[in-house]
């Protein structure tokens, strides 16, 4: 590693940069706050050059202040990390552009934002502990990252932009932080290496873990699982629950999610029944009894919580309806602040009962992002945070060390958009967006998920399809999920035997390969379309689900002693499957259907180049290469 000097120094020894025209990413409709009374620009030359040869440089903006230095450290595979320390508050802006040559995708944690390229003139993301994560990647051809970078503050809001600059054709990007002498400084990791995209995302969130202590996931966590929703809703009591235990218990599930509907009689959807949290008694007369008939069946047991919202037809709401950041008139609720003691207190022992009195297994904790506001009031009088992320850290720390008194290995479950670094230490897993009957958007979730997850299990949400559903589409769902954990929510009791017979068989597939499929290397091919091909793989085994008409390559051999092999499920009407290699081989092909009944066993005979196979539609090709 070496260290570069500031250009912003008189008598830098660092390349002159490339003379850039002055026209600004940033433009007025992104302002921060008021009018500055000092503004300072500086530029740093990063020591990285673009594919074209041009020097790579941070041009930075300070905003109410000169009293501020930047630096940087050049890392092999070209890396640049950058530090801004300031000793008065100031916000600072860093602007720096690459060429925007053979551009395919913007990449971002926000599934909902489109993968096309953005201009540089869009209003910023604004990204905080409980909302989103501040990376991003511009992704070029052969799914090659052109700039990956990342900022390191994961709690104070931190505002992000990129976007198309259109009078010269490059590719800006721009990174805000507000900044004071007691306060962390400005922290950049710039990726211009070319590696594949995935694997710079991979680096970012080993660089956001640094020296960041993780209390591990628990077995079940990583298990397929049972949730309530949207096959019950809100209409679940402890006979139709147990009933549902019972059977995805012998299909292969390991945990049972029970969601909204346990804390009241209401069956109208809003949360005007939140914050008492306290159990329907006419649907669950005995919640403790209940927990530990469900886990006689062998089903760990996870209850929801609506964190933020305090409900108007809550004993709760007198108490606490002066302690809140908005009212949400069209739920019936209002969101609290986090920031006052009393709020995290009740919300810390409300919670905890779960675990303590009921003996759950672990929590699903919603709407988090909720707590992220636009327009953030002053901390009010009896507050003992200024800032809602210090408020919200405090929750779910305090939270956690409760449970884990009473449970060491207890689960917690977090939900996209609320997958900031900063919140991993108090959660296990975490689940994409609700995406009902949508298995491509479940399946670019996922991988949105899984890229920057750290040690989080990855669950998908929750699998439905309609009762007539034929099982070569339900197969569909469920490998469009397979690089997860997968949450069933169907009324099991209500399934054909063809239905269950695939059910059972890819759920088989998800506990056998749940190495490889969660914690292996994973290599999703082309965000702008979707990811129609995604691979994950170990030294022994590689597991391919083809989304699309694509050709499926034969991963190199390697030197592992043993048979390798080779899965690909296949998801889409296509039923021939190119298998693609650079030397003949033979190697043992097993076929199976969607409900796993093997079709064909036989010798392949592979010859350089393409080699097809029938493969039908949620079905599955186990190939085994001997050594």
């Amino acid at each position: 590693m070496t260290t570069a000097p500031d250009a912003s120094a008189p008598d830098a020894a660092a390349p002159e940069p490339a003379p850039q025209q002055p026209v600004p990413a940033w433009r007025p409709n992104a302002p921060t706050g008021e009018t500055p009374g000092t503004v300072v620009h500086r530029q740093l030359a990063t020591g990285l050059l673009h594919s074209t040869g041009a020097p790579l440089t941070v041009h930075f903006t300070g905003l109410g202040g000169d009293r501020w230095e930047s630096a940087v450290t050049r890392v092999d595979g070209g890396v640049a990390l950058i530090e801004v320390t300031a000793a008065e508050p100031v916000t600072v802006r860093a602007e720096w552009r690459v060429p925007c040559v053979g551009a395919t995708a913007y990449w971002t944690p926000d599934t909902n934002a489109s993968r096309w390229l953005p201009q540089s003139w869009i209003v910023p993301r604004t990204v905080s502990l409980a909302l989103g994560a501040p990376v991003a990647s511009l992704v070029g051809t052969h799914d090659r990252a052109l700039c990956t970078a990342a900022a390191g503050e994961t709690a104070a809001p931190v505002r992000v932009g990129a976007g198309v600059v259109e009078e010269s054709g490059e590719f800006a990007f721009t990174v805000e932080q507000e900044l004071t002498p007691d306060g962390p400084p400005m922290r950049l990791r710039i990726d211009i290496g070319g590696r594949h995209f995935a694997a710079t995302l991979q680096a970012v969130s080993d660089w956001w873990g640094e020296g960041q202590q993780h209390p591990g996931v628990a077995p079940a966590a990583r298990m397929p699982a049972y949730s309530t929703w949207y096959s019950l809703h809100q209409n679940v009591d402890a006979t139709v629950v147990e009933r549902q235990a019972a059977l995805a218990a012998g299909l292969g599930m390991e945990s049972i999610i029970v969601d909204d509907g346990w804390q009241t009689a209401d069956r109208t959807r809003g949360y005007g029944h939140c914050g008492d949290w306290e159990p329907n008694t006419a649907a669950f007369p005995d919640l403790a009894a209940h927990v530990a008939e469900v886990h006689r069946l062998g089903l760990a047991y996870l209850l929801w919580y609506a964190v933020p919202f305090i409900g108007r037809h809550n004993d709760a709401w007198d108490r606490f309806k002066g302690m809140i950041l908005r009212e949400v008139p069209q739920l019936d609720a209002a969101v609290l602040d986090p920031r006052h003691p009393e709020v995290r207190s009740h919300l810390i022992e409300k919670i905890s009962r779960a675990v303590e009195e009921w003996d759950m297994d672990g929590v699903k904790l919603d709407f988090i992002d909720l707590f992220a506001v636009a327009d953030v009031p002053p901390a009010p009088a009896g507050a003992d945070h200024d800032t809602i992320h210090e408020g919200v850290r405090r929750l779910l720390a305090d939270l956690d060390a409760r449970l884990r008194r009473t449970r060491p290995d207890v689960i917690v479950e977090h939900r996209q958009p609320y997958v900031s670094p900063g919140l991993r230490p108090y959660a296990t897993m975490v689940r994409t967006v609700d995406c009902p009957l949508s298995p491509a958007e479940n399946r670019q979730r996922i991988v949105d998920c899984r890229l920057t997850a750290g040690p989080l299990a990855v669950h998908a949400d929750m699998i439905m399809w309609n009762s007539a559903e034929t099982p070569e589409s339900v197969a569909v769902h469920l490998v469009n999920a397979l690089f997860s954990v997968p949450q069933i929510s169907v009324d099991l009791a209500a399934q054909t035997p063809d239905q269950l017979a695939t059910l059972r068989f890819w759920l088989g597939v998800f506990r056998r390969y749940a190495e490889v499929l969660q914690l292996g290397s994973l290599e999703p091919a082309r965000p702008d379309l979707g990811y129609p091909l995604v691979r994950a793989g170990d030294d022994r085994t590689t597991v391919v689900a083809r989304y699309a008409p694509l050709p499926v390559a034969l991963p190199d051999r390697n030197a592992t002693d043993g048979a390798q092999t080779l899965l690909v499920a296949n998801a889409d009407g296509d039923p021939v499957v190119l298998l693609t290699t650079t030397r003949p081989e033979r190697a043992l092909a097993r076929v199976q259907d969607c409900r796993g009944e093997i079709l064909s066993e036989t010798v392949l005979d592979l010859v350089a180049g393409a080699n097809p196979v029938t493969v039908p539609t949620g079905g599955l090709l186990t190939l085994t290469r001997e050594h």
